[in-house]
C-alpha cells in the first residue's frame, strides 16, 4: 500500500475508491452475493494495489468503477476454473516450453475425442479377441521413418534416458564427456539421471575438448554404455572438440559395447531448413551405427509428449521387459496422437511446425492484410527474428517479418487476461506479434482479441478523461 504522506491532493491515487465504497456499487456488490465478501475483498483489493501502482508509474489513468468489477470478476472467474486455457502463441518462438510446446495439427487433435471418450483397442487385436501391444501401431511407424529395428514409446526423453541406463547399465560404467553433462529442463542432470539408473558415471576429456582416445582409454570390463548428449540450449565456443556420432559408434563396435545418444529434440529425420543443417536426426544417428537413440516427441516431431527410444531390437526388448517401462509407458491419449503425426509425417503432409518458414510475398500479404484490419495508426511491419525453441537451434534465428504496435505493457496484460489468452512480447516499447507461430484460421480470433485489448486500454480516454493526468495516461498506453 502506498504511505499516505506521499500522496498530494492533485495525486490522482486519492480519486481510487475504498475498499467499503467499492463493494457497495451495483457491479461489485453483485459479485459479493456470487462469491462472498471476503474473496471480493482479496481480489478488489489486489486491483486497487495495482492500479495505485500504475497510476504511480504514470502507466494507466483512475480506473472506473464498472473497470474495477471487471477485473475483479475476470480474477475470480479465472481462480474458479483453474483449468488450462487455450492460448494464442505470438511469440515468435514455435517450441515455447511454457506454452505446451509442439502444438497438434488439427486434424489430429480432431480424431481424438472418440478414442478417449470409449474404449478402443490400446491393447487388443480386434481379429484374434487377444492382448496386444500398446506400440503395436506406432513401433512399425517409427521402424519405417529412421530405419530403427527396435522402438519403445515411454511419457518423456528423460524417462528414455532413464529406462536405457537402469536397463542396460544399472551397476556398471557409462563413459560421457566433461562438455555434455549438461543440465534439460526442469533442473534434471545427466549424472542424476545416470545415478537415479544405477549408473555409474566415467567422465572423459575436459570441458571444451574431448576426443576419440579418450573414450578409448575409458572402456574396460565394467563400462556398459558409451553416450553421447546433445547439448540442447548449452554451447561452447572457440577452443573446442567433439567426437562425432559416428566415429563413437565405430569405437564401440569394435570394443563391443554399446553407443547412445540422447539426440534430444526427436528429429526424425533430416530437415531441409538451414536452422537444423548441423542437427543430426534420429535417422541419420542410426545410420552412423548408433546402437540407441532417444529423442523428444513433443519438439521437432510435432507431437505429445513423448520419450521415443529406438534402436537394436535386442537392445530395446531389455527396456520394454524392465520394471521401470511400466512406470514410464505412455497412455493412449499419447499413443494415439503420435501415431497421427507420425502418419503425416509418413504422408510428407505439412504440420504446424512448417509455418516457421512461410514463404515470404505470402507472409506479407498475410501482415499487410493484419496492418488494415487492426485500423490504428503507428503499426509497422518490421524485420524480426524467430526461434524453433525447446533446446533445438538455440543460436539459428529464423530471420522473417512481424508486426510492432505501439502499445505496451497494459495491452500486453490484457491479450494475456483475455479470451482466448495471447501471449507475445515488447520490444524497443512496441508490442510484437509474430505471426509465425499462429495457424492461419486463428488470425480472426487473434485480430479481435488484439482489438478489444486496445479498446480496454484507451477505454478512460475514449469515454472522457476526468482531468489531463487521466488523458496523458491512457495516451501512453493507448
Amino acid at each position: 500500500m502506498s504511505s499516505p504522506e506521499f500522496e498530494t491532493e492533485t495525486d490522482p491515487r486519492r480519486r481510487l475508491p475504498s475498499v467499503d465504497r467499492a463493494l457497495a456499487e451495483p457491479a461489485l456488490a453483485a459479485l459479493v452475493s456470487l462469491y462472498g465478501r471476503e474473496r471480493v475483498t482479496i481480489h478488489l483489493r489486489r486491483q486497487l494495489e495495482e492500479a495505485r501502482s500504475a497510476l504511480l508509474a504514470g502507466k494507466a489513468a483512475v480506473p472506473l468503477t464498472e473497470d474495477l468489477a471487471d477485473a475483479v470478476s475476470r480474477s475470480l472467474a479465472g481462480e474458479a476454473a483453474g483449468g488450462l486455457r487455450r492460448v494464442l502463441n505470438a511469440t515468435g518462438i514455435f517450441l515455447h516450453t511454457n506454452l505446451g510446446r509442439a502444438p497438434l495439427p488439427a486434424s489430429v487433435a480432431a480424431a481424438l475425442p472418440v478414442l478417449l471418450d470409449a474404449a478402443c483397442d490400446l491393447e487388443l487385436d480386434l481379429e484374434t479377441g487377444r492382448r496386444g501391444r500398446r506400440d503395436s501401431r506406432v513401433a512399425p511407424l517409427l521402424a519405417e521413418l529412421t530405419g530403427a529395428a527396435g522402438a519403445l514409446v515411454v511419457n518423456n526423453n528423460a524417462a528414455a534416458l532413464l529406462l536405457a541406463l537402469a536397463s542396460l547399465a544399472a551397476g556398471r560404467e557409462v563413459v560421457v564427456s566433461r562438455g555434455e553433462l549438461v543440465e534439460i529442463g526442469g533442473s534434471f542432470r545427466i549424472p542424476d539421471i545416470l545415478r537415479a539408473a544405477g549408473a555409474r558415471l566415467v567422465e572423459v576429456g575436459t570441458t571444451n575438448r574431448t576426443r576419440l582416445g579418450d573414450y578409448a582409454r575409458a572402456i574396460g570390463p565394467e563400462t556398459a554404455l558409451l553416450l553421447k548428449v546433445h547439448p540442447s540450449n548449452y554451447r561452447i565456443s572457440g577452443f573446442v572438440a567433439a567426437v562425432e556420432a559416428r566415429e563413437l559408434a565405430a569405437l564401440g563396435r569394435a570394443q563391443g559395447v554399446p553407443v547412445m545418444v540422447d539426440e534430444g529434440s526427436g528429429l526424425l529425420r533430416r530437415h531441409p531448413a538451414p536452422q537444423l543443417a548441423d542437427h543430426r536426426s534420429m535417422a541419420e544417428l542410426l545410420a552412423d551405427g548408433c546402437d540407441l537413440v532417444c529423442g523428444s516427441g513433443d519438439k521437432l516431431l510435432g507431437g505429445p509428449q513423448a520419450g521415443l527410444l529406438l534402436g537394436r531390437e535386442d537392445l530395446v526388448s531389455r527396456c520394454r521387459v524392465h520394471p521401470l517401462y511400466r512406470a514410464l509407458r505412455a497412455d493412449r491419449a499419447v499413443f494415439a496422437s503420435l501415431e497421427g503425426v507420425l502418419r503425416l509425417h509418413r504422408a510428407g503432409a505439412a504440420l504446424p511446425i512448417d509455418r516457421m518458414w512461410p514463404d515470404p510475398a505470402r507472409h506479407r500479404e498475410r501482415l499487410e492484410r493484419w496492418r488494415s484490419q487492426l485500423g490504428m495508426e503507428g503499426v509497422e511491419i518490421v524485420a524480426a527474428d524467430a526461434y524453433l525453441g525447446g533446446g533445438a537451434a538455440p543460436e539459428a534465428p529464423i530471420p522473417g517479418e512481424a508486426l510492432a504496435l505501439p502499445a505496451g505493457d497494459r495491452v500486453q496484460q490484457l491479450l494475456r487476461a483475455g479470451e482466448p489468452a495471447v501471449v507475445c512480447y515488447l520490444r524497443d516499447g512496441r508490442l510484437m506479434l509474430d505471426l509465425r507461430t499462429v495457424a492461419g484460421e486463428d488470425d480472426t480470433v487473434l485480430a479481435d482479441a488484439v482489438r478489444r485489448a486496445l479498446e480496454r486500454a484507451a477505454g478512460p480516454a475514449s469515454r472522457g478523461a476526468s482531468s489531463p493526468g487521466e488523458a496523458s495516461g491512457a495516451e501512453a498506453e493507448g
